[in-house]
């Protein structure tokens, strides 16, 4: 078996610069759209909800159909770059549209729009992990490439927390559409720029041509029969639902329970900054004990970290930042990093079974489960509001078991998931030494 030459920190470095735009546009729309129609557009909030839960669940056709075109695709940019570069004018216009529309705007606009930006995010991507998944063959070197896209991915999240922040402090100028517009205009400054800076620097694998042609159908089977690929979706699919709980519940735990609404922007920065710090260690760390043992890590430090916030109250903020710090520290390889290593390995094996590289249709699936689990963890979310009694909005008035109910909400009920996610991947079968057999007899079939 050939080792895969190191990959220098220059494509390292290119490869990666893309996921910042990608980033910084879609870290708004999860927290600042749905305000911004529904308080600034009046989009009444139950067709707003129904509106961007369809538009998250039509990716269950978009997604694989997009995948199983990129790996079967032909033409002389290659099999992953050709989508990319299609995919940016689309996804730069529906930014536009989306952050800055037009004044009479309402629920139709926002419909079209999310839409072709769901469209044109799957477009961009799912060819652009496959193409990471790609760029090399070696158990270890997959991390430091996950590593790099995720750096710029967190970056890109703090960015878009930063711009309107510095807005803020420096000119006095605030606002969720505020927010939108600096946000939006940025990305697509950026966007283009970064596109061509991987395109032109960053070479695709040569794969070699497959040894028989999969059909849709027999590729779904072979990929539900590939038993490490089922552990790793199922464990992290549990383990988001808690982080994905966490997320819309943030901003409240903030504001209601420690009562600091206005701080709320340095404790997200510091989360995400330590999303960034946290990058280079979990890649050096897999790279000691395994990949599978640095994600047990990671959910470890998530389940047991998070149960300290119920401590906190009112006028706690401060005493909030070292759970943040580890948090996000254990987030840095949990969400990124390691899980995307680890599945690059898992499409070894399935080369290995079908004969065929098809990093992009396993990708795809990926995508729908991280879409699918931010959905659930979301509703879980609000809906156990509900049940607890706490209700929101100006005015209104929740007592200490409402209070509690949110604390044990974000704090404690999430570890749940992430201690179930650890259970599953605890025996995770595919360690240096099975990745490496299996790399072995790709070598021996030529096919990949």
């Amino acid at each position: 078996m050939q080792d895969s030459p190191k990959l220098t920190k220059k494509t390292l470095f290119f490869y990666g610069v893309t996921d910042l735009p990608i980033a910084m546009s879609m870290f708004p729309v999860m927290v600042f759209i749905p305000r911004f129609y529904a308080s600034d557009l009046g989009v009444p909030l139950v067709l707003l909800g129904t509106i961007l839960f369809f538009v998250r669940w039509s990716d269950v056709i978009t997604d694989p159909v997009m995948g199983y075109i990129s790996d079967h695709t032909q033409s002389r940019f290659g099999r992953r770059k050709l989508w990319i570069v299609l995919a940016t004018p689309l996804m730069m216009l529906s930014v536009y549209q989306l952050f800055i529309p037009p004044p009479e705007a309402g629920a139709m606009h926002l419909a079209i729009w999310s839409v072709l930006l769901s469209i044109a995010i799957t477009m961009m991507l799912i060819p652009y992990y496959a193409w990471g998944a790609e760029l090399s063959k070696d158990y270890n070197e997959r991390s430091r490439i996950t590593g790099s896209r995720g750096m710029f991915s967190a970056t890109g999240s703090l960015a878009a927390q930063l711009i309107p922040a510095l807005a803020l402090l420096l000119f006095g100028i605030g606002g969720t559409s505020v927010v939108l517009q600096l946000v939006g205009l940025t990305m697509l400054v950026l966007m283009p720029i970064c596109v061509a800076l991987t395109v032109i620097n960053v070479p695709e694998a040569e794969i070699e041509p497959a040894t028989r042609r999969v059909s849709v159908f027999e590729g779904l089977q072979v990929m539900m029969s590939n038993g490490p690929f089922k552990r790793l979706v199922l464990a992290f699919m549990i383990g988001s639902i808690g982080l994905n709980i966490t997320t819309p519940l943030y901003i409240f735990f903030i504001a209601d329970v420690l009562q600091a609404e206005d701080k709320a922007i340095y404790m997200l920065s510091v989360f995400y900054m330590m999303n960034i710090l946290a990058v280079p260690f979990w890649v050096w760390f897999s790279t000691k004990v395994g990949k599978h043992r640095a994600y047990l890590a990671s959910f470890f430090i998530l389940a047991f970290a998070h149960p300290f916030y119920l401590l906190l109250g009112e006028g706690d903020f401060w005493w909030m930042l070292p759970m943040t710090m580890m948090t996000g520290f254990a987030a840095g390889g949990f969400s990124q990093t390691l899980p995307n290593s680890m599945k690059a390995d898992v499409i070894d094996l399935d080369t290995l079974q079908t004969g065929e590289s098809r990093a992009a249709q396993f990708f795809s699936v990926w995508s729908f489960a991280q879409k699918a689990t931010a959905s659930i963890g979301g509703v879980i979310a609000l809906f156990g509001l509900s049940m607890v009694g706490f209700e929101a909005g100006v005015g209104a008035a929740n007592g200490e078991q409402e209070l509690f109910g949110l604390r044990f909400l974000f704090s404690t009920f999430p570890s749940v998931f992430f201690l179930t996610g650890a259970a599953i991947v605890w025996n995770y079968p595919i360690t240096p030494e099975r990745h490496a057999e299996i790399r072995a007899g790709i070598e021996v079939n030529g096919s990949g």
